[in-house]
């Protein structure tokens, strides 16, 4: 159907537009992430202002509790605004499930060719790069040690699981007081306490540092991490050491310091975008 013809114009078709429409994928925030989301926002829209930005949100609940679309409603908002081709920047930090959730859901979306950007930990450099970013908040005295917290995934099928596990290899090659652990699967917290309990009966340690490799330092972060009790921070308080947390302060209140919270970790991801962007020129 041409959109100039009789029945295009009983339509009303849209234009089609020349540019490929942005769309970010993330999983959504309660109340209390928004400020990070909103700082999300601003550095994304500053970096890609000729083009029209659109969001979509891939947790059910956050959909439901905030009226958000879904990643399956965003694509069809862009379709019938007149576009044809889409970037689809996810804000997942891994490539795990929810990725390809992401991946299958839009390049198989009728009537728009899509590109779907990689995460931010989606490469060993970009892992480095991240890991660098984040080496600014360790601790570097004497008898103190840092443990990265990794969201993880119960999933023990789940491909990523080999990135969590190469990320623990890694931090221990690369540092000497550094740790790496998940919330959600492997390496777990059990069993990187128990080697960390071992190294302090020969070393005491007297401080230690948990740090969010998580793009939203939400409920994992003050509950699981931080809570008062079944926690992160209770077993190693338990072991003699003193705990923390790096926090941010926006507006006047503090936040734990996840990666929406790190602009550097953002421009990260908009060169996934921008390279994505450069791959739809040859579609």
């Amino acid at each position: 159907m041409h959109q100039h013809g009789y029945i295009g114009r009983k339509l009303r078709l849209p234009k089609l537009q020349d540019q490929p429409a942005i769309i970010i994928a993330t999983f959504g925030s309660s109340s209390k992430g928004q400020a990070a989301m909103d700082e999300v926002e601003a550095q994304l829209a500053e970096n890609f202002a000729d083009h029209q930005i659109y969001w979509a949100y891939t947790s059910e609940i956050i959909r439901r509790k905030r009226g958000l679309p879904s990643l399956l409603e965003t694509l069809a908002k862009v379709e019938s605004d007149g576009y044809r081709k889409a970037v689809v920047q996810p804000l997942q930090v891994f490539p795990g499930t929810e990725y390809q959730q992401v991946r299958e859901s839009s390049l198989y979306f009728p009537g728009l060719r899509v590109i779907v950007g990689e995460t931010l930990c989606h490469r060993w450099n970009f892992i480095e790069d991240v890991l660098k970013e984040v080496s600014a908040d360790f601790l570097t005295g004497n008898n103190q040690i840092n443990l990265l917290a990794l969201h993880g995934t119960p999933l023990a099928a789940d491909p990523v699981n080999m990135i969590y596990i190469g990320i623990s290899d890694l931090v221990s090659g690369m540092y000497d007081n550094v740790y790496a652990a998940t919330v959600e699967g492997v390496p777990n917290i059990q069993s990187v306490a128990g080697r960390i309990k071992k190294d302090h009966a020969r070393t005491p340690f007297t401080r230690i540092r948990l740090i969010p490799m998580m793009f939203l330092a939400g409920t994992h972060v003050e509950d699981d991490l931080m809570g008062e009790q079944e926690s992160w921070r209770s077993t190693f308080e338990a072991m003699g050491m003193e705990v923390d947390c790096p926090a941010i302060t926006c507006g006047a209140q503090e936040y734990f310091k996840g990666l929406a919270f790190r602009k550097e970790c953002i421009q990260f991801f908009c060169q996934r975008l921008k390279r994505a962007l450069d791959i739809m020129k040859h579609y």
